[in-house]
C-alpha cells in the first residue's frame, strides 16, 4: 500500500485553509498534510496547523514552497500530491489523481481545470486559453497530452526526485509538466 503526503503552498490563505486541510484528510489517502506558509501575513499557518497540518515555512516563490514541502516529507512517502490552499481544488478527486500512480501505470496524473463541470466563472477566458496553449504547446514538444497546467497533480516520489526541480517561482508546475 502507498503513502501518500499532500503538499499545499499557502500565501495569506487564513479562510480556507483549514477546510481544505480536512477535506485532504477525509479522503483517508494522506498519512500526512504540509502546508508550505509562504509568507503569510494573516493567521494562515495557525489555522493549517490547528486542522492538523505539519506547518513549515519558506520564502516567497511558489517553487520555493514547493521545495520546503518536499524536504518535509516523511521517509515513507511514496506518492505527493500537490494543491493549492485556496479551495480552488477539490480534495474529494484526489483519489483519482493518486489510483492510477499507486497502481503503478502511471508516475504523474494532474487534474485538469477545462475538462467536465466546473462552476460558471471560476475561471476565466485568458485562464482556459493559456492552459490550452501550454498543453498544445507540450504536445507538440514532447508529444503528451495537457488540457491545462493545474496545480492539482499527483506524481511517484522517485519519479519527482529525478526530474531536479529548479525553478522557484509559478513556473514549478510548468516545468514539472515538460521535464515529465
Amino acid at each position: 500500500m502507498s503513502s501518500v503526503s499532500v503538499i499545499i503552498p499557502a500565501l495569506d490563505e487564513e479562510e480556507p485553509i483549514a477546510g481544505v486541510v480536512r477535506e485532504c484528510f477525509a479522503t483517508g489517502l494522506p498519512n500526512e498534510v504540509i502546508v508550505v506558509d509562504n509568507g503569510s501575513t494573516d493567521r494562515t499557518a495557525e489555522r493549517a496547523h490547528e486542522a492538523g497540518a505539519h506547518v513549515v515555512t519558506a520564502p516567497r516563490g511558489y517553487g520555493l514552497a514547493c521545495a520546503a514541502g518536499l524536504r518535509a516529507l516523511s521517509p515513507k512517502c511514496d506518492i505527493v500530491v500537490f494543491l493549492d490552499g485556496d479551495g480552488s481544488d477539490v480534495p474529494a478527486f484526489m483519489n483519482q489523481l493518486v489510483e492510477p500512480v499507486a497502481l503503478g501505470t502511471h508516475d504523474f496524473v494532474i487534474g485538469s481545470r477545462t475538462r467536465g463541470q466546473r462552476e460558471p466563472g471560476s475561471m476565466n477566458l485568458q485562464q482556459i486559453f493559456a492552459g490550452r496553449v501550454a498543453g498544445l504547446i507540450l504536445r507538440l514538444l514532447y508529444g503528451v497530452r495537457y488540457t491545462d497546467m493545474s496545480p492539482f497533480r499527483a506524481i511517484r516520489r522517485d519519479a519527482l526526485e529525478r526530474l531536479d526541480m529548479r525553478e522557484q517561482t509559478y513556473g514549478w508546475n510548468l516545468e514539472m509538466q515538460m521535464k515529465a
